[in-house]
């Protein structure tokens, strides 16, 4: 019933994977599953960034902000997908798209600073040591912190304002788990998306060049490793910023496809799974990654987990 009416509502029906129900139910418990690891790894490294005081150096400080922006990537899409598919209804309002669209467009060019800034972090801490503690000052951590998230406003804000523009037509059916910009633009009935495609083009470019800057960081990162005299240190750097680029670049190679083929006829199932790769897995490997490797984190994590299960204890023999 709702794809029969869906010409005549203001919003759309988002139909993900497939229309198959059965298929559908398993793909939002699949994301459930994967919302739920990925929101419990930010948030544990959210908490133990905040309270523990041995986690209080720059790394951390920018570590916490980009869990902060992948549990909001990740709350922004999935959530909604799966109670929708969970209901038997893809139906999403124009408002609740186009809030989407800002949103996710904001948290997503936010991450991609926060990694910018923290890969030229760790250049700093390993190629410049002793200049470490002027150049990452607070302050200049709070500035920089500061200008990820106005960057992330004004790229939401460039996207909204472009989209609020496109005149849609037709069957308003959008084959995928949430409103993304290319798969609204193939329902465009103008020319209105050449604005669109010129932002794009615009935000592509900048983040080529953000790209470049951390394979720099990296470059010069590995240069100064390799002439470490330690197999340890060696192997202890390479473990996690290999990971960490293998992730960023799999973030912007997927991302980048789909924004610059935004009128290509590519399969659904391409387009599907290529926005998980830039919508889901970062924001749900992240906390691996930069935890797995990292003992000072395993430390605070298992002190948590031990003093938790310390509590419950207490609770639990006060109250039987």
């Amino acid at each position: 019933m709702i794809v029969e009416n869906i010409t005549t509502m203001s919003g759309f029906l988002l139909m993900g994977f497939s229309d198959n129900h059965e298929l559908q139910i398993l793909q939002a418990l699949l994301f459930l599953v994967t919302y739920l690891v990925g929101s419990a790894g930010n948030v544990i490294i959210i908490t133990i960034t905040t309270l523990d005081p041995q986690l209080q150096s720059p790394m951390y400080y920018f570590l916490k902000h980009l869990s902060i922006l992948d549990l909001s990537s990740l709350s922004v899409t999935v959530p909604q997908y799966v109670d929708s598919s969970l209901a038997q209804s893809g139906y999403i309002s124009y408002a609740q798209c186009m809030l989407q669209i800002f949103f996710f467009t904001a948290f997503a060019w936010g991450e991609l600073a926060i990694l910018t800034v923290m890969s030229y972090d760790r250049y700093v801490a390993i190629c410049l040591p002793l200049h470490y503690e002027v150049i990452m000052s607070p302050r200049k951590c709070t500035w920089a912190v500061a200008t990820v998230w106005l960057s992330g406003g004004i790229s939401g804000t460039l996207y909204i304002t472009g989209t609020l523009f496109i005149r849609f037509c037709g069957d308003k059916i959008i084959h995928q788990f949430f409103c993304d910009v290319p798969q609204l633009l193939k329902l465009s009935c103008s020319n209105d998306h050449l604005v669109i495609m010129d932002m794009v083009s615009f935000l592509t470019a900048v983040s080529f060049a953000c790209f470049t800057g951390i394979v720099i960081s990296y470059v010069h990162i590995f240069s100064t490793v390799l002439r470490m005299p330690s197999a340890e240190s060696r192997s202890k750097v390479f473990s996690t910023c290999l990971p960490h680029l293998f992730v960023v670049s799999l973030f912007l190679s997927t991302g980048a496809f789909a924004y610059l083929n935004l009128t290509s006829d590519s399969s659904t199932a391409l387009e599907f799974l290529l926005s998980i790769f830039y919508t889901v897995l970062p924001p749900t490997l992240n906390p691996v990654i930069y935890s797995l490797r990292n003992e000072t984190i395993k430390n605070v994590v298992r002190k948590l987990l031990l003093s938790t299960k310390f509590t419950v204890r207490i609770i639990f023999s006060c109250c039987f």
